[in-house]
C-alpha cells in the first residue's frame, strides 16, 4: 500500500469521538471512567480509548430509550421520515470522514470503506421514504358478512441492535433505519473492534436533532460484552433484539442461551452475515 492515512488526519476528523452516547449526552463509563483501547488492525497502533461500559451503563441507556419510546412512537410518519432524510443527508455530507474512521479501525481499504458508506446510507434513504408508508389492513371476516377486521401496525418498543466489526456502518443503518422508521428507539452495541464508526453515526443523529434517548450507543470491551449482551437480551424493557455476528455467538449467547419467554421479545438473528440465514420469530 503506497499511501496510508496519516494519524494526524484521524485526530482532526470531526466525527472522531471518545465518549459513549446515552440520552442525548456524551458520557464516560460509570465505573471510574474505565476505557478500552481501539487499535488499527494492520499495525496495532493506538487509535483511541472509548468508554468500557458496564451493565449499569447499559441499564441507563435502555431506561433512556424506554422513556423516549412513548413520545417517539407518537411522532407522525412525516416527522420520522424528515428525521431520517436529514440523517441520510448528513451521512452523505460526511461520507469521507466516516470512510476514513472505518478504514482505520476495521482495516478495510479506503475504497471499500467509501463503498460501505454509500451502501449503508442507502438504507437510511430507503427507510426515510418507507417511513411514510406504515399502513394497516381492513379485511372481510371469513364467515360473517357484516364484520370487517381492522389491523394496525404499531411500534413494538425499544430495540437492541448488536452489530459486527466487518460492516460497522451498514449493519447499524440497516437495523436502526428500520427501527426508527417504525417508531422504535434503539440501543446500539457495536463490536468492540469498531466502536468509532458507531459513535460517528451517533454524532450525526445528534446533528440531525433526533430527540434524546431515541438513539443510544453503548461501547464495551470484549471482557464486558457477555454481561452487557445478556442484559440487552433479557431485560423486559427491550422488546426486540437484532443481532449480526458469528454463528458461535449467535447460537450460544443470543439465540439459545437465554430463556426469555416472559419478555415476549422478538429476535432477528443473522449469523456470519448470511442474509439467507436470517430468521425472525416471536418468543
Amino acid at each position: 500500500m503506497k499511501h496510508r492515512l496519516s494519524q494526524e488526519a484521524l485526530q482532526t476528523n470531526p466525527l472522531l469521538l471518545d465518549k459513549a452516547y446515552v440520552n442525548g449526552r456524551w458520557v464516560d463509563s460509570s465505573q471510574n471512567a474505565a476505557t478500552f483501547e481501539v487499535t488499527e488492525p494492520a499495525t496495532g497502533q493506538h487509535l483511541a480509548s472509548v468508554p468500557d461500559m458496564s451493565v449499569e451503563d447499559a441499564i441507563t441507556a435502555v431506561e433512556a430509550a424506554d422513556e423516549a419510546q412513548t413520545s417517539w412512537a407518537k411522532t407522525t410518519l412525516k416527522e420520522r421520515s424528515a428525521y431520517l432524510r436529514k440523517l441520510f443527508e448528513l451521512v452523505e455530507d460526511h461520507s469521507e470522514d466516516l470512510a476514513k474512521i472505518m478504514t482505520y479501525e476495521s482495516g478495510k481499504p479506503l475504497a471499500e470503506s467509501r463503498g460501505e458508506v454509500l451502501y449503508g446510507n442507502a438504507f437510511l434513504q430507503w427507510f426515510s421514504e418507507e417511513a411514510k408508508r406504515v399502513r394497516g389492513d381492513a379485511v372481510l371476516h371469513g364467515s360473517k358478512r357484516d364484520v370487517r377486521q381492522l389491523f394496525i401496525r404499531q411500534p413494538v418498543g425499544v430495540a437492541a441492535l448488536i452489530t459486527p466489526w466487518n460492516f460497522p456502518l451498514a449493519m447499524i443503518t440497516r437495523k436502526a433505519g428500520a427501527a426508527l422508521a417504525a417508531g422504535c428507539c434503539v440501543v446500539i452495541k457495536p463490536a468492540e473492534d469498531t466502536p468509532l464508526t458507531a459513535l460517528a453515526f451517533a454524532k450525526l443523529t445528534e446533528k440531525a436533532k433526533l430527540p434524546p434517548g431515541v438513539v443510544n450507543v453503548v461501547t464495551c470491551s470484549r471482557e464486558k460484552t457477555p454481561a452487557v449482551g445478556e442484559f440487552l437480551c433479557t431485560t423486559s424493557k427491550v422488546k426486540k433484539v437484532s443481532f449480526t455476528g458469528s454463528t458461535a455467538v449467535g447460537k450460544d449467547r443470543v439465540i439459545s442461551k437465554y430463556d426469555i419467554p416472559e419478555t415476549t421479545k422478538q429476535k432477528i438473528a443473522e449469523d456470519k452475515g448470511l442474509a439467507s440465514r436470517a430468521s425472525q420469530e416471536e418468543i
